[in-house]
């Protein structure tokens, strides 16, 4: 089987580099898998991806040797089921609050006899090779979502459940939970408070501990905090905010408004 290097690179102690993909385009898929990173995710919670569109973007992430990650929108068995027969080496989940919860999402990601993982790796064992199902209930990443108060209260359990790799903060809805405004990149105390205990955490448990950061010197501070799973942005925002610079330097320079220089 291809190797998951993500595993490879949290036995080394190290941080890995993801990015993440919203725009349903093979092409920005390409794009991005040429950048450096460790990892891409496909976000078919929030982004705006389907299922025949996310297989295109995996295929276009395999012609690198980038691992292809997925965040599913709900934790539905048919979901996880699928994008895994597509050949994505781990699943993001959103809204884990409970063991039981964590232990559905492992028990939906794994082969008999620890899960009920139906058999049929349609793309998978094209992309990670023949020997498939003999390695993809130890080599799959199977990372929760940590983002509400009820999952906080009930943190070691989640951590406890066997087959739960890594966990992902969103910074976002943990911030809902809090009663504060979401954003990435938290500086209020709660939030900031809440980040730690979940490291922490994940420290005690022997779990990679990930989080969604807007920029990379936030993302600098949470490996410095512990974080061994780092995301810088998106796709769409790396678009967006590149544009939006060159534009205005164009407007600042009021050749656009008419104002030609003078020669």
């Amino acid at each position: 089987m291809r190797e998951n290097t993500l595993r490879s690179i949290w036995a080394r102690g190290e941080a890995v580099v993801n990015g993440w993909l919203s725009i349903p385009a093979g092409f920005s898929a390409e794009v991005m898998a040429n950048q450096g990173f460790d990892s891409l995710t496909v976000d078919m919670q929030h982004g705006v991806v389907d299922y025949q569109v996310a297989v295109t973007m995996l295929q276009a992430i395999s012609t690198t040797p980038v691992i292809p990650l997925a965040r599913v929108p709900w934790n539905d068995p048919a979901r996880l089921m699928k994008i895994l027969d597509a050949g994505v080496y781990g699943v993001i989940c959103p809204m884990i609050n409970t063991r039981a919860e964590a232990e559905a999402m492992v028990q939906a990601c794994k082969y008999p006899p620890r899960g009920y993982r139906s058999w049929g790796p349609v793309r998978a064992s094209i992309y990670a090779g023949a020997d498939y199902g003999d390695h993809a209930n130890h080599d799959i990443v199977v990372m929760p979502m940590i983002e509400t108060a009820e999952a906080l209260k009930n943190l070691d359990e989640i951590l406890s459940v066997d087959g739960v790799d890594a966990i992902y903060v969103g910074p976002s809805d943990l911030s809902l939970a809090m009663g504060l405004r979401p954003r990435l990149d938290q500086t209020d105390p709660p939030v900031v408070e809440a980040q730690q205990k979940i490291v922490e955490a994940c420290k005690r448990h022997g779990v990679a501990a990930g989080i969604h950061n807007a920029t990379a010197a936030y993302a600098l501070k949470m490996i410095a905090a512990g974080y061994q799973f780092v995301t810088l942005a998106s796709d769409s925002r790396f678009m967006a905010a590149k544009a939006a610079e060159e534009v205005a330097v164009v407007r600042k320079s009021g050749v656009a408004a008419g104002k030609l220089p003078a020669y």
